[in-house]
């Protein structure tokens, strides 16, 4: 989850009174937070240099790093944050957002020009009048808009934010792609004129810029945005132009979102303006503009307009398991940002029409209705309760039991990967694929995860091989599913639940395999029997290829081979790098049941 570093001292202003570090950690509990550390900027740079022991000074900042859920984009800044809060507490009403009235006549226009579609065809714009900035505001700012770019935005792929000191150019503007040598601009930070081009070579050395070159780079035409006197904005999603950079002094914010992905970009835009409009000398109000498409089509952004959704109190009250009345309910999501009003439905069933402000774009289903009135209501009070309804299956009730007795008997239980090599799987155990046995991975991302494993046995040898200088002797054990093929499942395959035991010694303890088998048969009340007797088990010789000829044997239950036991091969033991002679037994373990 994103990490929002604050100062302490402004936050707490911000949220109208002082928190010890307990009180605050607590607070963050409640609304769903966590503070993650509390450091300074001197003692990050101490810390970075190694000189952890240097005794902090008294007038250092402390900052504070607060861990956020990763889909609440409104919290990515202390603004949004200690509104958040302040709301949550009760000191603050839910901020009603509004677009400025003025005739689409007289609005700032955005022309998209049609070759913008061949590499980034959407943009969204909005203008903040009045900001008042400070050095803090001004920093939070550009902060968000890092954030942002690190989140939602995808590192710039799906969306790129440009902000731009509005007195400065003139509209309407045109949103165009163009080849990169007819670009020609100052870009933020430098005193040159570059060409496009020539900006792509000169960014390949700067450590920030550099990773989002490849966006554009290749393409025939890169996105630019000019203003009436083609004054260029921005060339996104790389940099913005020095003419219109923003300052503390700026008064008037334009806002330009470039993207792939309108619904993000729109999420995006709405998170600026509603951060910073409480700077705005009209609070919490945000001047649209028209985005007009080369077809004709043409729409007016920001959409701060709330959206509603009807959530049945049943369903809530389920959700979260505790009973609560209609009016906690609705107290409740208030102090979530969302506006509840009861209704009866013509069954007589409750429910609330949940009226979601444009903050909240994580809000996307009842459930997460149901969430907030469960973080509001506290989820250290919820009583836990034990549903009858769940219960235990068997094969996993009696996997827990064998895996009691095996760790009784001395055995370390490990746990391995269910996807291994097709060499590990095959070649190292001396197996042949008989084409009817593996579920073979078709799209694997490396070699290590090519097969779906038939057997423990790799899993078990490989944990070994990459512990050889463990004391001797080594007795681990798993219990874990493989996975056959089978054409009489819908999905072709079916899994199944197998215990895999291996001791690695100095000698082969071969008698203490053979003891843990009996030991199992005798935990499971299955009796020994004589060969040929389907009441009970007993054992056979074997021939498998990755244990020693003659010293191996099956395991025999009801007439069917359940399992098998031995000295595993040399030659296998070779293949997985393990110096010292090892027994090994596997029992498919459903066959009991």
């Amino acid at each position: 989850m994103p990490t929002v570093s604050v100062g302490r001292d402004r936050l707490f202003q911000a949220l109208g009174r002082t928190y010890t570090e307990e009180e605050f950690e607590d607070l963050c509990f409640k609304f769903g937070i966590e503070l993650d550390d509390v450091t300074s900027e001197k003692a990050i740079i101490r810390k970075e240099k190694h000189l952890e022991d240097e005794e902090p000074s008294e007038d250092e900042e402390v900052i504070y790093k607060i861990e956020v859920p990763a889909n609440r984009y409104d919290l990515l800044c202390l603004e949004g944050l200690a509104q958040a809060l302040r709301i949550f507490n009760g000191l603050d009403p839910i901020p009603t957002y509004k677009v400025a009235s003025i005739s689409k006549e007289s609005m700032l226009k955005m022309h998209v020009k049609s070759e913008t579609a061949k590499i980034r065809p959407y943009v969204v714009c909005a203008v903040l009048r009045g900001v008042t900035f400070d050095e803090a505001r001004y920093n939070s700012f550009i902060d968000l808009q890092d954030r942002l770019h690190q989140n939602i935005c995808r590192r710039r792929t799906l969306v790129a934010i440009g902000t731009h000191d509005f007195d400065t150019i003139d509209g309407p503007f045109t949103y165009e792609a163009l080849p990169s040598p007819e670009i020609n601009f100052v870009p933020l930070k430098q005193t040159k004129n570059f060409r496009a081009d020539e900006l792509m070579e000169f960014y390949k050395s700067d450590l920030k810029l550099k990773k989002f070159l490849h966006i554009i780079e290749n393409s025939p035409v890169f996105p630019v945005i000019y203003d009436r006197n083609r004054t260029v904005l921005s060339l996104p999603p790389i940099i913005n132009g020095s003419h219109s950079a923003i300052t503390v002094k700026t008064k008037n914010v334009f806002i330009e979102c470039t993207a792939t992905d309108l619904t993000k970009a729109n999420i995006v835009l709405n998170t600026m303006v509603t951060m910073f409009s409480v700077f705005c000398e009209r609070k919490f109000e945000v001047e649209p503009v028209e985005v007009i498409y080369p077809e004709g089509k043409s729409y007016i952004c920001p959409d701060l307009s709330f959206y509603q959704m009807v959530v049945p109190l049943p369903y809530i009250t389920s959700a979260i398991g505790v009973s609560l009345p209609a009016h906690e309910v609705a107290r409740l999501l208030n102090k979530m940002q969302l506006h509840a009003k009861h209704s009866v439905s013509e069954r007589s069933e409750a429910s609330f029409t949940i009226s979601v402000p444009p903050t909240r774009s994580d809000i996307l289903h009842p459930c997460d209705v149901a969430e907030d009135v469960a973080i509001a209501y506290g989820y250290n009070e919820i009583p836990k309760i034990s549903l009858p309804s769940l219960k235990p299956q068997s094969l996993n009730q009696f996997s827990d039991l064998i895996r009691a007795e095996i760790a009784m008997v001395g055995y370390t239980e490990v746990l391995t990967w269910i996807l291994c090599s097709y060499k590990e799987n095959f070649t190292m155990l001396n197996r042949k694929d008989d084409k009817s046995t593996a579920a073979i991975n078709g799209n694997p991302r490396s070699a290590d995860f090519e097969v779906v494993r038939t057997s423990l046995m790799p899993g078990i040898l490989k944990t070994v091989g990459q512990n050889k200088d463990h004391p001797k002797p080594v007795k681990i054990f798993e219990v874990g599913d493989v996975v056959l093929l089978d054409e009489t499942k819908d999905v072709g395959a079916s899994n199944r639940r197998h215990l895999a035991a291996l001791y690695c010694g100095a000698t082969s303890g071969f008698e203490l395999i053979h003891g843990l088998v009996d030991r199992i048969m005798e935990i499971t009340g299955t009796p020994f029997v004589s060969p040929g007797d389907k009441t009970g088990y007993y054992i056979e010789s074997s021939d498998e290829p990755e244990f020693l000829p003659g010293r191996q044997a099956s395991i025999i239950y009801k007439g069917k081979r359940i399992g098998t036991f031995g000295i595993v091969h040399p030659q296998v033991l070779d293949n997985f790098d393990i110096p010292d002679p090892c027994s090994f037994v596997e029992i498919n373990i459903e066959s009991l049941l």
